[in-house]
């Protein structure tokens, strides 16, 4: 059988996303790629006529694999307090306890009995984690607070899961256009980082006071609290001179994603007996301030004690009053104009992962901070607290329940209408199979499911019905053509409606984060798995019906 271009990206984008996931099982990464390359052979060997239905077969269980990944047993490390001894030993949020005292653990209740069973009393406390054993000597509670693990990848928005909220206030008083420049470049910073799930808007009291409301789902206050209490004023300097700051007005461009240009180097042991890992990237300057950087190098002496290889002032980066590295500056870059400078700093860690992950975090950091500037203004958090769930758990079953009985509905209306159940059945099982794909895609790419991507899901259900409908009408109405051209009829016909609707998302797609992105990333993904997977396995299901 020869594969068709189709085939080849489905196959190519499994590949990637069996790459993607990092963190399951070994023995679970085996079973996918077992399922992958059981899939291949099929669609090597089968006849062309079923090979639409191994697609949609092969994408609906790497989905739902996708979605239920998580079969690991214990609890889930919360957070860990920075002066407890386990913090020291290496223990981090995200780890998974599953043994204290060669105990094993599966919920929470079997913690909280074992840690609060210690006493008083010095005693040696062994925690397995799935990363590493620690071992420790305790006389009261472990700070440690810990959450059950999820039971699925899927992970859920504000208005679901809630999160953390800050009530901001500038050091001074402020206008009106003055607060929606600090809300517009607040959004920045944030979409910079990544969040998905970001809602920031302008709030005053009856005093007149501004001040500007922060909201993010799944953070806690102190996540929120790290990301907004600081300005971000960036000044690179040479001597006492400002060569160039922070934001687009000096920086035109920072290279994040080039290889050649932007590196995280692997750790070193350091002397204190920790790691560190630095890192550089490349900004480009605007023309003025490499003329500024020309004009202050041109003063500067050359440092006798270098050999003639640099001068004798360092170029100094400072982050709000802190400074970050500083730079020997290279005796041919004395008053020459340079458009590229590179900028270095690092990270550090008790293990060269924690190294490593923390020189990524504070490039990162550094690199929103060059892109976006500094805020315009010093802030004081008035008010931090966390959001609890506007709709939780009782509205995701009240909406599943709702979608069920919708498409539960559709098909007994499809059975009264074409009276087959075969082809009630049909439309049922894929539409269900449509809305695993879209939970599958949205937890590989991390996508915060918030109550418009919700409205999206059940807007691409029905569309999908309604797409499933034509091909039905199609296989069933006009005799005078064979199966096949009747099927390719029908394809193009859902093709078109495809590319209309993709048209119109698309901009709101682009959109900042907020009500349309959530609707139009999940509205996109369902209506594009449905042209490519699940549509034209329905339509080779419903001619092996209709030939039946």
């Amino acid at each position: 059988m020869k594969f068709s271009f189709r085939m080849w990206i489905l196959w190519i984008f499994l590949i990637i996303s069996t790459i993607s996931i990092v963190n399951i099982p070994a023995t679970q990464k085996l079973f996918l790629i077992a399922i992958m390359v059981g899939g291949f052979i099929a669609l090597r060997f089968a006849k062309s006529k079923i090979s639409a239905i191994l697609i949609w077969i092969a994408f609906l269980g790497l989905s739902a694999l996708l979605i239920f990944s998580s079969f690991q047993q214990g609890v889930l490390v919360d957070s860990v307090s920075s002066e407890d001894s386990f913090f020291k030993e290496g223990m981090r949020q995200g780890q998974i306890i599953t043994h204290i005292n060669g105990k094993e653990i599966t919920n929470l209740d079997e913690f909280h009995n074992l840690i609060n069973n210690l006493g008083n009393s010095s005693k040696r406390l062994d925690i397995t984690t799935t990363n590493k054993e620690y071992i420790s000597l305790v006389n009261s509670t472990p700070q440690i607070v810990v959450r059950e693990i999820p039971k699925t990848n899927i992970k859920t928005g504000l208005d679901i899961s809630g999160g953390a909220r800050a009530l901001v206030q500038p050091t001074q008083q402020i206008s009106e256009q003055e607060l929606q420049d600090l809300i517009a470049i607040s959004r920045e910073r944030f979409n910079v980082f990544g969040l998905a799930d970001v809602q920031i808007k302008g709030v005053s009291d009856l005093d007149g006071n501004r001040f500007m409301l922060v909201e993010v789902a799944g953070a806690t206050p102190d996540e929120l609290k790290s990301l907004i209490s600081e300005q971000g004023k960036f000044e690179a300097k040479i001597g006492n001179k400002t060569a160039f700051i922070g934001g687009d007005k000096d920086i035109t461009h920072v290279f994040r994603n080039d290889a050649t240009q932007s590196a995280v180097y692997p750790p070193e042991q350091s002397s204190n007996g920790g790691y560190v890992s630095r890192f550089s990237f490349a900004i480009a300057l605007s023309p003025e301030a490499a003329q500024r950087h020309a004009d202050i190098t041109e003063e500067v002496s050359i440092d006798p004690q270098s050999s003639g290889q640099y001068l004798s002032e360092n170029l100094t980066l400072i982050l709000d009053g802190e400074v970050v590295d500083e730079l020997r500056i290279s005796i041919g870059l004395k008053g020459q104009v340079t458009s590229q400078i590179s900028i270095q700093g690092s990270g550090a860690g008790n293990t060269p992962d924690e190294a490593l992950a923390d020189a990524r975090s504070s490039m990162n950091k550094l690199q929103t901070i060059l892109i976006s500037g500094s805020l315009p203004f010093e802030l004081t958090i008035v008010k931090l607290d966390t959001i609890s769930p506007a709709l939780g758990s009782d509205f995701n079953y009240a909406i599943l329940l709702a979608g069920l009985i919708a498409i539960i509905s559709v098909s007994l209306v499809i059975l009264i209408r074409y009276r087959k159940f075969k082809v009630s059945a049909a439309l049922l099982l894929i539409s269900f199979s449509e809305i695993v794909i879209i939970l599958g895609i949205a937890s590989l790419i991390k996508w915060n499911l918030d109550l418009p991507s919700i409205a999206g899901i059940l807007a691409t259900i029905g569309t999908g019905v309604d797409q499933q409908i034509i091909i039905i009408d199609e296989a069933r109405l006009g005799k005078q053509t064979n199966m096949k051209e009747r099927m390719k009829r029908a394809i193009f016909i859902v093709m078109s409606a495809y590319f209309t609707a993709l048209a119109s998302l698309l901009p709101l797609f682009k959109a900042s984060a907020g009500l349309f992105k959530g609707f139009a990333i999940t509205t996109l993904i369902g209506i594009t798995a449905g042209v490519f997977i699940t549509r034209p396995a329905f339509a080779e299901i419903i001619k092996h019906i209709e030939e039946d």
